[in-house]
């Protein structure tokens, strides 16, 4: 039976490893999930845009899905946009109620 070979960990904690895949084949592969913060950074903007310049009302309801379906996105990305707006102070978020604009 072969010993198991252990590998060092370096100063920083990240172990190297002869098999890994570059970044650059990976970015290739999955594309998507490199650039999934591009839509929720689209949608921020985009809705901060709309608060700012008073096209979104003071009030107004803000329906996730539809926002999502809208700028074609996932609800998650609408999520963390929404949290952004958030912190902000353009959105409130209620519990089970919905997103409004403040």
């Amino acid at each position: 039976m072969k010993p198991i070979k252990t590998v060092k960990a370096k100063a920083g904690g990240m172990k190297k490893s002869r098999n890994r895949i570059p970044d650059e084949v990976l970015k290739e592969i999955f594309p998507r999930k490199i650039n999934r913060s591009l839509g929720s950074e689209r949608v921020y903007n985009q809705l901060k845009q709309m608060i700012l310049s008073g096209k979104l009302k003071k009030g107004k309801r803000l329906y996730r899905e539809k926002i999502a379906q809208d700028f074609d996105v996932g609800c998650t990305a609408v999520s963390e946009a929404f949290s952004r707006l958030k912190k902000d102070g353009l959105v409130i978020v209620k519990h089970t109620v919905g997103s409004f604009v403040v």
